[in-house]
């Protein structure tokens, strides 16, 4: 892993936390090289008290980020490398998902509600009705984002309404908001003692409360979802120090990077240019796009969304984002509701084994359907079933949904872009999966390229931290930055194969559409959609005819 301890030594390190759905992980970097030194990770135990309902315990998230970052360190030490060489650490996280704290015990006032939750669909579905037209897309003009269950302004709403503990905090200005990135800053930089609360821009534009434009907190969008401002975390820029970590074996060393983990990758994957392009395969899958400096408008169901930016004097970059809800998430259902896999090895040996789903199609919208449709009314599907379908066609439908959907966002971003992707740049934990990469380049026709470095989230956020003014231990100057050795999967079916394997999904995805809406259903017979005169008279016309028959006989 190291190839010179002593040559190591010597150069500066940088450290990052990386947040996620189902792991937190601690990792460290040569910032000359961008080499990977030491990682360790925790697994993220997740909580569903209701059906749809999401959350986990912020607390559990503190103590595994405490966890990860002394046992990076021990392997750190193990091999010879001074810890006193890290100079700097980065944060990034699952975006969206929303905590609530009190400011003066240091407690969080409820489990944080994750990105994926779907409780707050009544909400939305009412603030849809009440706007003209029922556009769901009325305050994209300021947010970038259509109102959806996925952002945090319609989370902490929920909050506000239906906990005692955060009303009295609020109505005390005990209270403090944040996403996970927000939540852990202040802790780590000393919490009710003196602790930074505050937020970078990238992590701010998820919530719907944050205007793209002027980068501020808009006081319209907070009044709209009855947001009180006083709540709200400091919008700082990407990379700059935000205070110094106060307990543990990094205790002095700054803070001073922090970006969404899709903003992270996009950082990562070095996409500093107008129009490169990523698509991360985590718990979901999320394809962006950098546009440059000014924020450009979907009109094919992708968010708008700001991509980073690097320093508080530097200008802020934009991206085009195609959200996924589900992709390695179907894993984790195959193996622990269905039990058909015990591992996400053996999702891959299942699949290889027969090389076709045998016409079967699976939707995984367990959490309504993200882009390009924006439709929490969707459910999760199963089509095509046949007696001859077995486990293995199951897991290769499995794998190509998480394709398919890629698809999709790829074709939405190619027609607001009006230039078509030649490659497509990947990373996350599901590209260790050599045949879901392949499948991928069969299903857009196109190469996929993945770096043997698969790191890349983590890795945004210490590029961040180590090139912030104060710390400047990384260059994120194109001549400097390190180059990225990948792998190529090119396509091997034939594009009218792929045409028509896709066209089946289209198919597949319509059919999953408004399954579950929150208003009430009709329980009532067949015989209440007939008109009630034809229904006496057909009921008087049966009766004589049985009469009738009855006589005969």
């Amino acid at each position: 892993m190291v190839a010179s301890s002593h040559r190591i030594n010597m150069d500066p390190l940088v450290g990052a936390i990386d947040q996620g759905t189902s792991s937190t992980r601690f990792l460290v970097f040569n910032s000359r090289t961008a080499a990977l030194l030491s990682h360790h990770q925790v697994e993220i135990k997740q909580l569903f008290p209701k059906e749809g309902w999401v959350e986990e315990d912020p607390k559990e998230i503190l103590q595994s980020v405490y966890e990860c970052i002394e046992r990076a360190c021990e392997k750190l030490t193990s091999v010879n490398i001074d810890v006193s060489n890290i100079k700097a650490v980065g944060v990034t996280n699952q975006r969206e998902t929303t905590v609530v704290w009190d400011k003066l015990t240091g407690e969080p006032l409820y489990n944080a509600i994750v990105w994926l939750d779907l409780r707050t669909q009544s909400t939305v579905e009412h603030l849809i009705e009440n706007t003209s037209g029922r556009d769901k897309n009325h305050l994209r003009h300021k947010t970038g984002l259509p109102l959806s269950t996925y952002f945090s302004a319609v989370k902490l709403r929920w909050l506000l309404d239906n906990v005692e503990a955060v009303q009295q905090a609020v109505a005390s200005r005990r209270a403090m908001f944040g996403t996970i990135d927000s939540w852990l800053i202040w802790c780590l930089t000393g919490g009710k003692s003196d602790g930074i609360h505050c937020t970078d821009v990238t992590n701010a534009s998820r919530t719907m409360l944050f205007n793209i434009h002027t980068m501020a907190w808009d006081p319209e969008l907070c009044k709209y979802f009855g947001v009180p401002m006083h709540i709200l975390p400091k919008v700082r820029s990407s990379s700059e120090i935000y205070g110094l970590l106060k307990a543990g074996v990094l205790s002095g060393i700054p803070i001073s990077g922090c970006l969404g983990d899709q903003s992270a990758a996009l950082v990562g994957q070095m996409c500093f240019q107008d129009g490169s392009v990523k698509n991360t395969y985590g718990t979901g899958c999320f394809l962006l796009r950098n546009t440059g400096t000014k924020p450009v408008m979907s009109n094919n169901g992708l968010l708008t969304t700001v991509a980073y930016k690097m320093g508080r004097d530097k200008p802020a970059y934009y991206a085009l984002e195609g959200s996924v809800a589900i992709a390695g998430a179907v894993v984790r259902w195959l193996q622990d509701n269905l039990g058909i896999i015990s591992s996400s090895d053996e999702l891959e040996s299942l699949a290889r084994s027969v090389g076709t789903s045998y016409g079967c199609y699976f939707v995984p919208a367990f959490s309504g359907l993200y882009a390009p449709y924006w439709e929490p009314s969707a459910r999760g599907i199963i089509c095509g079933l046949t007696q001859f379908t077995n486990k293995r066609h199951l897991s290769f439908a499995a794998l190509e949904a998480v394709c398919f959907q890629t698809r999709e966002i790829l074709d939405a971003m190619n027609q607001d872009s009006g230039i078509p992707l030649t490659q497509l740049q990947v990373d996350g934990g599901m590209t260790n999966n050599r045949l879901l990469m392949q499948l991928q380049a069969d299903i857009l026709c196109i190469p996929v390229v993945k770096p043997y470095m698969p790191e890349t989230t983590a890795l945004g956020a210490a590029m961040a931290a180590g090139a912030a003014e104060g710390v400047r231990v990384w260059s994120l100057e194109p001549e400097d930055l390190s180059a990225v050795m990948s792998e190529k999967f090119d396509p091997q079916i034939k594009l009218e194969e792929s045409e028509f394997r896709y066209a089946r999904w289209k198919k597949a995805v319509k059919r999953s559409m408004n399954w579950e809406t929150t208003q009430t259903e009709s329980r009532t017979s067949i015989f209440s959609s007939i008109p009630l005169g034809f229904y006496i008279i057909g009921s008087m016309l049966m009766l004589v005819g049985a009469k009738y028959l009855a006589g005969r006989l």
